[in-house]
């Protein structure tokens, strides 16, 4: 008895022991670390709820740090493409001049060709320059030539009267003219004439000594081909010795085998197969079934029936083997026919149930669509027959969880 405590008896004892717990809780001494955890929670439970119901930071499903993140990476990317707008347009405008400044240096060289263009044509391109400025030259009168220059002048013709047979005007001066060019012809026929005979005398000497000099070479050569001829001599000689000791040997060793060869023949003729007429001698060595044409002797009558045999026996095989093709033929097209036939059968068959079962599912989905019109009425009309009110909005937002 003293073992067993009864159930009444312990929910006795707690009670009691709670109470006396309670009535001596403000003289126990505090657990300093669990109240600084409990602080700890007050304080996060009251942080959490100035975020949860202050309108201006709460953003229900949106992390407002990162939001602000976004937003300045945002301006950080829009000020960098601000500065990067700038660059390429300093450098557009940059651009801008260098072309404005290639376009006034095309310009001005475009300008200079022309100068210098209008310049040739003012200095070397000339209207009196021109190939036809004969044909409309003002000065052509004055520049002509007189009616006669002189009385070699071709146009004094015999019927203008400039000149007549037997004048000479220019006597005086023919005549200078002639002496002194007999005199330059005397002294140019006297210089070419020593100058002559001196590249004469050269050239002989010149020629003497490349005589000279090719009757030497030419002796050398002679030598040297006399020395080339006695050596070729000889080894003509010594080859000429050694082939016709070669072609003696083989003369005489091709006339021994020769000997040889017509011995052994005359023998094997005299004790051969031809001669005698032996039948074996037909038989080919590439095997029985073979024979050889020129030794032949003709087949034997026992030969020639079993050819005949054969031969009937091949024909009646091979009108067997026509007969059987024939019939495996006609089986073939009547297993086709059969098959045609159950094919069609049977797609008709398929075509009925394919029918029946769109029959069938059309019934299956009128009543489903049947089903889904009562459920909507039944919704409609019987289960969302109370709307929510405002007091059932405003109970939210009271806590932070």
């Amino acid at each position: 008895m003293r073992g067993k405590v009864s159930e009444h008896g312990v929910k006795s004892f707690c009670l009691a022991d709670l109470s006396t717990f309670l009535m001596l809780k403000p003289y126990l001494p505090v657990d300093l670390k669990e109240a600084a955890v409990l602080q700890r929670r007050r304080d996060a439970e009251q942080q959490r709820q100035s975020r949860v119901f202050d309108a201006r930071v709460r953003n229900v499903g949106v992390d407002k740090d990162a939001l602000d993140h976004q937003i300045q990476d945002r301006k950080t990317r829009k000020e960098t493409d601000n500065k990067r707008q700038e660059a390429f347009d300093a450098q557009m405008v940059q651009n801008d001049k260098i072309t404005c400044l290639l376009d006034d240096r095309q310009k001005e060289d475009i300008q200079n060709l022309n100068k210098a263009i209008n310049d040739f044509r003012l200095c070397l391109q000339q209207k009196e320059d021109r190939r036809e400025f004969d044909l409309y030259d003002p000065q052509a009168l004055k520049k002509d030539l007189p009616a006669r220059v002189s009385d070699d002048d071709p146009r004094c013709t015999v019927s203008g009267v400039q000149k007549l047979l037997g004048e000479d005007l220019t006597e005086n001066n023919r005549r200078k003219a002639q002496q002194e060019q007999l005199r330059e012809w005397s002294l140019q026929q006297q210089w070419e004439q020593q100058k002559a005979l001196e590249d004469k005398r050269l050239a002989d000497g010149l020629y003497d000594k490349h005589r000279i000099e090719l009757d030497k070479k030419a002796m050398e050569l002679q030598r040297m081909e006399e020395k080339a001829k006695r050596h070729v001599c000889t080894f003509t000689k010594e080859f000429n010795k050694v082939q016709a000791e070669e072609s003696l040997a083989r003369r005489k060793f091709k006339k021994q085998q020769e000997e040889e060869d017509n011995s052994v023949e005359i023998s094997n003729l005299v004790e051969g197969d031809l001669l005698s007429e032996n039948p074996a001698q037909a038989i080919s060595a590439f095997g029985p079934h073979r024979i050889v044409t020129d030794r032949w002797k003709g087949m034997r009558p026992e030969q020639l029936e079993e050819v005949i045999n054969v031969q009937q026996q091949q024909i009646q095989e091979k009108m067997r083997l026509k007969e059987e093709e024939r019939q495996r033929q006609a089986e073939w097209d009547r297993r086709r026919v059969q098959e045609a036939r159950a094919m069609v059968l049977l797609e008709r068959q398929q075509k009925r149930q394919e029918k029946e079962l769109r029959k069938e599912q059309d019934h299956i989905n009128l009543q489903l669509v049947q089903a889904h019109e009562a459920q909507k009425n039944y919704l409609n009309k019987e289960v969302f027959t109370n709307p929510p009110t405002d007091a059932y909005f405003h109970q939210f937002n009271t806590t932070s969880r």
